[in-house]
């Protein structure tokens, strides 16, 4: 009887061995409950997160010099009116300052002290979760969002690369954040509060002027300083590529409206950009050659993607075959050989007109002040306007 007993519990655990699930139920049926499961967390995040009050907007054109002061006045910066100027700001993608008759602009019905409630990027992004960090900018739209864990906690306007150096979408990375930046290229250019994302080609994020348009050199124009980690080091001290706060740069501004499309919602739950799957997967942005330096053409990494970057952009319909892209100069090399130049001209005149027993007409002061400068003597003062590094 114990042998029988041991034979028929020997065949029980070997049919169970044989197939560890029951016959009503296969792999495919757990996997497709496990994302069943995972959708239903994430939509329940999605709505627990989504607490801002439907606010809609109001289109209008300004018409004439009394509407113009008006909305001006309403929407001032001041302490008590803080929230309202950002409000417009954020939902218009221009400071007030570059506000005129003629314009078209969205107000909104409510304001809320939080410009998330006016955001087009979802309030919960479940397929970025595991990112502590990670930053999102449409060019279309002309705004970023700023996600920890996949939970949205900053919006805001940003004025991104214009048609012939565009901000081209792809993935990118922080890299490195300098309180006051002069660019390599040209030492006038200066810029508050930048946040590079991408080493080669000089893109960053920076302070700079707002017009609420894409007019920048490729840069992302906006205010991002004290959040975010840069790039890592090996244990060689090189960095590690891609490996800071990723930055993912989305779609293409339509360079040929008169006014954005944000101007076309009609509220702040209206729109919404959909984001799904795995942000990290997202392709490595294409860069043309022609946009890096070209002291560092030679020696970046992975050239050959440069060199193709930019018959594969406009293969993609992202360069237009229409629009002719403009090179990376170096104003500050320019500058060194015109002036270096212009003295050797003025120098080898003063000579002739020795030889010849002729009052030179050349300012040797002048003429010494630009050796001085070339040699390193007496650098020249960069002037306090600011403009954009590319």
């Amino acid at each position: 009887m114990k042998k029988a007993l041991f034979a028929l519990l020997f065949l029980f655990f070997a049919a169970c061995s044989e197939s560890e699930l029951p016959k009503d139920i296969n792999e495919q049926d757990l996997t497709d409950s496990k994302e069943s499961e995972e959708i239903d967390v994430c939509e329940k995040r999605f709505i627990e997160l989504d607490t801002f009050p439907t606010i809609n907007y109001k289109t209008l054109k300004i018409e004439d010099y009394e509407q113009y002061l008006e909305i001006k006045k309403k929407y001032a910066y001041s302490d008590s009116n803080l929230w309202a100027n950002k409000a417009f700001i954020t939902l218009n993608r221009k400071e007030m300052r570059f506000l005129k008759i003629g314009d078209s602009i969205v107000v909104p019905d409510t304001i809320i002290p939080d410009m998330r409630a006016y955001s087009i990027y979802p309030p919960y992004y479940c397929d970025a979760k595991h990112l502590p960090k990670l930053i999102i900018v449409s060019n279309k739209y002309q705004c970023y969002a700023a996600y920890e864990n996949g939970v949205l906690v900053r919006f805001a306007a940003a004025n991104t690369g214009k048609e012939r150096t565009p901000t081209y979408p792809g993935r990118y990375a922080l890299v490195w954040r300098d309180r006051i930046r002069k660019s390599s290229l040209d030492s006038t250019w200066v810029l508050p509060y930048t946040w590079n994302f991408h080493r080669y080609a000089g893109n960053a994020f920076h302070q700079f002027d707002m017009p609420g348009r894409a007019v920048s050199h490729s840069c992302v124009r906006q205010f991002l300083y004290n959040w975010g980690k840069g790039v890592q080091l090996d244990t060689n001290r090189n960095q590690i590529w891609l490996s800071g706060t990723p930055v993912i740069i989305q779609d293409m501004f339509d360079y040929d409206r008169k006014v954005g499309p944000w101007l076309d919602l009609t509220n702040n739950k209206e729109g919404r950009i959909k984001l799904s799957g795995d942000p990290m997967q997202v392709e490595e942005a294409y860069i043309p050659i022609k946009q890096i330096p070209e002291e560092i053409q030679g020696w970046i990494p992975n050239r050959k993607r440069y060199l193709v970057a930019e018959d594969t952009l406009r293969a993609r319909g992202i360069i237009p075959e229409d629009v002719t892209l403009i090179e990376s100069v170096n104003f500050n090399k320019r500058r060194r050989e015109k002036k270096a130049k212009a003295a050797k001209e003025a120098k080898e005149r003063a000579r002739l007109d020795s030889i010849n027993g002729v009052k030179s007409s050349t300012d040797i002061d002048l003429i010494r002040k630009n050796l001085e400068e070339l040699e390193g003597e007496k650098p020249p003062v960069a002037p306090t306007d600011t403009t954009e590094k590319k």
